[in-house]
C-alpha cells in the first residue's frame, strides 16, 4: 500500500473516531447519544475489523507477503486470521450485550455470555500476537517470562487499585462485593498487557510495525475496558460513554493493521531500543511496573490510616496459583486411577482390534486367553489353541529360545523378552514370528505372562531376498564378488583350524577376450545375454563343490575346495577356456567366437584370501599379456611385475604432462628411385637422460589408456613438422601407427580432422596404419571409424601384413592405399623359399590391387635386391636409413646426406 492511501486510512480512523466522540456531547434524557447507542457501533466495528483481518490473512497467505517474516520464525497469515477470531469474538460478546440489553435489564454485577464471548477473545489475541512476535525460546526462557509478566501485572493492578478501584471500594461499603465482577475485564486485560508488552521488545525486526499497532489497538480496548468497570460501578457513564469511542478505535485501528503496514519493515534498529535489550524486556518492565507500584504504594500508605484488605489478595494470587497447580495434581491422579480401573476392559478392546496374535500364558504355557486375531494370523480355531500349550506350536529347534522367559518370574528378567520362533500354523507350514514376552500382574492372581506376536513370514523371505540380491548376480545368477570373498575367507579359516593339506584350495580367473567390443557394438543388453550363456558354459564344467561366481564385468572366478592335485586344477582350467572357444555365441543375428585368458592360483599355509584372489588376478593380468586363450599359473614374480607395471603407467603419466616424449623418424623410399618419399613418425621416452624405445612401454600406454593422449601428441608433433617441410618444397608424406584403443576412442576421427586443420598439413599427406589386430577385434566399428577417416582424405595401410588373417577381407572394404609387408618375411628372404614365395604373393596381389607395397625391416643388400625383382615399390629399414631426429630427415631429403642404396 502506498503512503497516499496509508493517509487516507489514518484519516478515515480518525474522522470515525472524532465523530462517535462528539456523541458524547449529544444529550438524551440523563444520558448522551453514545451511551445510548451503547456497543452497537462498537460490535459492528469489530466484525468489521475481523472481516478486514481475516481477508487480509487469506491474501497474505496467496502472495506470500510475509515471506520475511517466515524466515525470522513469524507467520502474518496466521497471526491475521488468529486476530480475526479475536474481533469476532468481541463482536460476539458486544451483541449478546445488546440483545440481553434489550430483553432484559438484569445487574450490572454478575458476568454475562457476553462477558463470556469477550474474555474469549483475549486468549485468541495472545495466539495471534504471538504469531507476529513469537514467544522466546526454552522451556526456562518462556517460564522467566511468564513470572516476570506476572510480577509485572501485579504491580500494575496494584496501582490502578489504589488510583481508581480503592475509593470505590469505600464508597460501596456493603456493595463491595460486586466489585469482583466489575474488576474482571481490568484484570484480564492487564495480565495481557504485561505478558505482550515486553514481547514488542523481542519481535522480529520484520514484525515490528505490525506488532506496534496490534499493541497499540489492544491498550486501547483495554482503556475503554477500564472505563466500563468505572461506569458499572458508579453508575452514570463517565464523560458522556467516552468508553464507546475508544472501544471504536481500538477496533478500528486492529482492524486497519493489515492494510497499514503490509508488512513493511521498520525502521533501522538503535542499539538503545532495538532488538539488543530484547533478552532483558521482560525483566525491565517487571522492575519498571515495582518500581512505580512501590512509589505510588509508599505515598499512598502514607496518607492511609489502614491497608485495605484488597492488597493482601493481590499478594495471595501466588499461593492461589500454587493451590491451582494441586488441583490439577489431584486432578491427574484422578485420571491414573480411572486408567487403572479400566485397564483390563482397555487391553481385551485392543486385543479384539488388534491383527497380531495377544496370548496371555501360565506358568506351564497354557493359554488363559487368545484374541480374536490368532484365528486370522494361523487359521486356528479359538478353542483349539486354548485347549494345548503354547510350546506345542513351537518348532523343535527353537524351544530352547523360550528358556529366558523363565527370568520374568523370578525378578531378573528386566522389562521383557524378545523372541524369534518359528511357529506351525493350521495348515501344516511353518511361520516365522516375532514375539514380546513380558509379565503381566493382576491383584488377586497369579502372575502370567503377556505374549505379543506377529507373523514375520513375508518379512522373513524379503530379507533373504535382498541377501540373494546382495551376493549375487543379477545378469548370471552366479554368486557375486562379495559372496565368493566371504567364501574364500571362510574355507581357508576353516583349513587353518582342521590343519588340512595347504595345496587343495585354488582360485581360478577367467576373462572374455573381446567382450568389450561386443558390449560396444551389440549392447549392454545383448552383452549380457552373452555373459549368461558363458555362465552356462563354464557351470556345466564344474562339479557341486566348487564355487562360480561372477567377479565384475566379463571376468569370473572358480575357487575350488578338495582337489587333490595341482595338476587336475590346471587341466580344469584348460577345459573351462575350452568351453568358452568350442563354439561361437549367438548374439542376436551373429555368431561370435570369443577366447578366455585364464590365472590360476593355489593357496600356501600362511595365505588369506585376500592374497589368494589377488594373485589368481595377477596370473589372468599375465595371460591376456601373452594374448588371447592363454593359461598362466600364479608365480611369486608375477606380483612383481604387476607392481611394476602400475609403476610404469604412473611414470608414463607424468612423463607426458612433463614433456620428456620425442619423435624420431625413419624414411621410407622409393626402391626404384631411391628417393625418400615419406617418413614414419616414432616416439621415443627421454627417461632421466636415457633414451628409451616404444617396446618397452607402448604396452604399458596401451593397458592404461594413456596411448589415446600420447597418440594426439605424437600425431599432432609430426603432422607440424612435416608440414613445415613441405612449406620448404619438400615433397615428402607422413606415417603414423594407430592403436586399437585410437581408433575406438569415440573423438579420433574429430581429433584428426583438428589436427590437419591447425597444422595445414594436407589430408592426402598422412597415411595412418593399423595393426591387423584392430580389425580382428571389433571389426565392424573399426571399418566404420577407418572409413571415417578415409572421408577426410586421409590415407590407410595395414601395417605388419601377412602375421593375421583378417586384412585380406578387408582390403577392399576398406579401399586401403598400402600394406607394409611384416618384417619377418623380409628377414628370411632368400633364405626359406615359402616365405620368399609369400612374399612375391603379398607383392603381387598388392599390385594386382592397386595398392602401394611397402617392405619393412630391409637390413641386407640381397634383400633389396630380391624385393626389386619382386617389383616392391617402396621399403624402409635399417639398410635404408635409421629412425633419426627430425634435423637428420632435413639434411637428407636436403641433399647434405645421401642414402647409399
Amino acid at each position: 500500500m502506498g503512503g497516499r492511501a496509508r493517509q487516507l486510512w489514518l484519516v478515515g480512523v480518525g474522522a470515525l473516531f472524532l465523530l462517535h466522540a462528539a456523541l458524547t456531547l449529544v444529550p438524551i434524557s440523563t444520558w448522551t447519544l453514545a451511551a445510548a447507542l451503547g456497543e452497537w457501533p462498537t460490535t459492528i466495528a469489530a466484525g468489521a475489523a475481523g472481516v478486514s483481518l481475516l481477508s487480509a490473512s487469506r491474501r497474505w497467505a496467496a502472495n506470500g507477503t510475509d515471506r520475511g517474516a517466515q524466515a525470522d520464525g513469524a507467520d502474518g497469515a496466521a497471526a491475521l486470521r488468529n486476530l480475526a477470531f479475536a474481533a469476532f469474538a468481541w463482536c460476539l460478546g458486544g451483541l449478546t450485550h445488546g440483545i440481553t440489553g434489550l430483553l432484559s435489564s438484569g445487574s450490572v454485577f454478575s458476568l454475562t455470555l457476553g462477558d463470556l464471548f469477550a474474555l474469549t477473545a483475549l486468549p485468541l489475541f495472545v495466539v495471534g500476537f504471538t504469531r507476529f512476535a513469537p514467544w522466546p525460546g526454552g522451556l526456562r526462557t518462556a517460564l522467566r517470562h511468564i513470572t516476570d509478566s506476572y510480577v509485572c501485572a501485579a504491580a500494575v493492578f496494584s496501582v490502578v487499585w489504589l488510583l481508581i478501584f480503592a475509593p470505590l471500594y469505600q464508597e460501596l461499603g456493603e456493595g463491595a462485593g460486586f466489585l469482583g465482577f466489575a474488576l474482571v475485564y481490568p484484570v484480564a486485560d492487564i495480565v495481557v498487557l504485561c505478558l505482550l508488552v515486553p514481547l514488542v521488545f523481542m519481535s522480529p525486526h520484520s514484525t515490528r510495525r505490525a506488532v506496534l499497532w496490534a499493541i497499540g489497538s489492544l491498550i486501547l480496548i483495554a482503556g475503554a475496558d477500564l472505563i466500563g468497570a468505572i461506569t458499572r460501578l458508579t453508575g452514570p457513564p463517565v464523560a458522556g460513554g467516552i468508553e464507546y469511542p475508544v472501544k471504536l478505535l481500538g477496533f478500528a485501528v486492529l482492524g486497519a493493521l493489515p492494510w497499514l503496514v503490509e508488512h513493511r519493515q521498520a525502521a533501522t534498529p538503535r542499539r538503545i531500543t532495538g532488538r539488543g535489550l530484547y533478552r532483558f524486556a521482560p525483566e525491565l518492565a517487571a522492575i519498571g511496573a515495582l518500581f512505580v507500584a512501590t512509589v505510588v504504594l509508599t505515598v499512598a500508605a502514607l496518607g492511609l490510616p489502614g491497608v485495605a484488605a484488597v492488597l493482601p489478595l493481590a499478594a495471595g494470587t501466588a499461593v492461589v496459583v500454587l493451590l491451582v497447580r494441586v488441583v490439577g495434581m489431584l486432578e491427574e491422579n484422578s485420571t491414573l486411577a480411572r486408567m487403572v480401573r479400566n485397564r483390563e476392559g482397555h487391553f481385551h478392546e485392543l486385543a479384539r482390534n488388534s491383527g497380531d496374535v495377544i496370548l496371555i500364558v501360565d506358568r506351564d504355557g497354557a493359554v488363559h486367553h487368545a484374541s480374536p486375531g490368532t484365528a486370522e494370523a494361523f487359521g486356528y480355531r479359538l478353542e483349539d489353541v486354548l485347549a494345548a500349550p503354547v510350546t506345542a506350536l513351537i518348532h523343535p529347534e527353537d524351544l530352547s529360545r523360550t528358556q529366558a522367559v523363565t527370568d520374568l518370574f523370578t525378578g531378573h528378567g528386566g522389562r521383557g523378552v524378545h523372541l524369534r520362533l518359528r511357529v506351525r500354523a493350521a495348515d501344516g507350514t511353518w511361520r516365522h514370528t516375532e514375539s514380546t514376552v513380558s509379565l503381566y500382574e493382576q491383584p488377586g492372581e497369579p502372575a502370567r505372562l503377556l505374549v505379543t506376536t506377529r507373523d514375520i513370514s513375508a518379512q522373513v523371505a524379503l530379507q533373504d531376498e535382498v541377501e540373494h540380491l546382495t551376493f549375487h548376480d543379477g545378469v548370471t545368477g552366479l554368486p557375486n564378488r562379495a559372496y565368493l570373498e566371504e567364501r574364500a575367507s571362510d574355507v581357508l579359516a576353516h583349513r587353518a583350524i582342521s590343519d588340512e593339506s595347504a595345496g587343495d584350495i585354488a582360485v581360478i580367473f577367467l576373462d572374455l577376450d573381446g567382450f568389450t567390443a561386443v558390449n560396444d557394438s551389440a549392447g549392454h543388453v545383448r552383452g549380457d545375454h552373452l555373459l549368461g550363456q558363458a555362465a552356462r558354459r563354464l557351470r556345466g564344467e564344474l562339479e557341486s563343490s566348487a564355487t562360480l561366481a561372477r567377479w565384475g564385468g566379463d571376468e569370473f572366478a572358480v575357487l575350488i575346495e578338495g582337489m587333490p592335485r595341482a595338476q587336475r586344477v590346471v587341466d580344469l582350467a584348460e577345459r573351462l577356456g575350452r568351453a568358452i572357444a568350442s563354439e561361437p555365441f549367438q548374439v542376436a543375428d551373429r555368431r561370435i567366437v570369443l577366447t578366455a585368458s585364464i590365472g590360476v592360483a593355489f593357496s600356501e599355509p600362511t595365505t588369506d584370501s585376500g592374497e589368494l584372489l589377488r594373485n589368481a588376478d595377477v596370473a589372468m593380468t599375465r595371460a591376456k599379456e601373452r594374448g588371447a586363450g592363454h593359461v598362466e599359473v600364479y608365480a611369486a614374480h608375477m606380483h612383481d611385475t604387476v607392481v611394476s607395471r602400475l609403476e610404469l603407467q604412473i611414470r608414463l603419466r607424468e612423463a607426458l604432462a612433463g614433456g620428456e616424449f620425442f619423435l624420431e623418424y625413419q624414411p621410407i623410399v622409393d626402391l626404384g628411385s631411391s628417393q625418400v618419399t615419406a617418413v614414419e613418425a616414432l616416439v621415443r621416452w627421454n627417461r632421466d637422460g636415457e633414451t628409451v624405445g616404444p617396446d618397452t612401454f607402448l604396452g604399458a600406454a596401451e593397458e592404461s589408456g594413456l596411448i589415446v593422449p600420447l597418440g594426439e601428441w605424437i600425431l599432432r608433433e609430426a603432422c607440424a613438422k612435416v608440414a613445415v617441410w613441405r612449406v620448404s618444397d619438400w615433397e615428402i608424406g607422413l606415417s603414423v601407427n594407430l592403436s586399437a584403443k585410437q581408433v575406438l576412442s569415440p573423438r579420433f576421427v574429430r581429433t584428426v580432422e583438428e589436427i590437419l586443420t591447425e597444422t595445414g598439413l594436407p589430408a592426402e599427406v598422412l597415411t595412418l596404419e593399423v595393426d591387423e589386430d584392430v580389425l580382428l577385434g571389433d571389426s565392424a566399428e573399426a571399418v566404420e571409424r577407418l572409413g571415417e577417416l578415409r572421408a577426410l582424405g586421409v590415407r590407410l595401410a595395414i601395417d605388419d601384413y601377412g602375421m593375421g588373417y583378417a586384412s585380406l577381407a578387408h582390403l577392399r572394404e576398406l579401399s586401403v592405399d598400402a600394406i607394409k609387408i611384416d618384417p619377418s618375411f623380409i628377414a628370411d628372404l632368400g633364405r626359406d623359399d615359402t616365405v620368399t614365395l609369400l612374399t612375391h604373393t603379398i607383392i603381387q596381389l598388392g599390385r594386382d590391387l592397386g595398392v602401394q607395397v611397402v617392405a619393412e625391416g630391409i637390413e641386407r643388400p640381397e634383400q633389396l635386391e630380391q624385393l626389386r625383382g619382386m617389383g616392391c615399390d617402396h621399403g624402409q629399414g635399417f639398410l635404408v636409413a635409421r629412425p633419426m631426429p627430425a634435423s637428420g630427415v632435413e639434411a637428407l631429403v636436403g641433399g647434405e646426406a645421401g642414402a647409399n642404396l
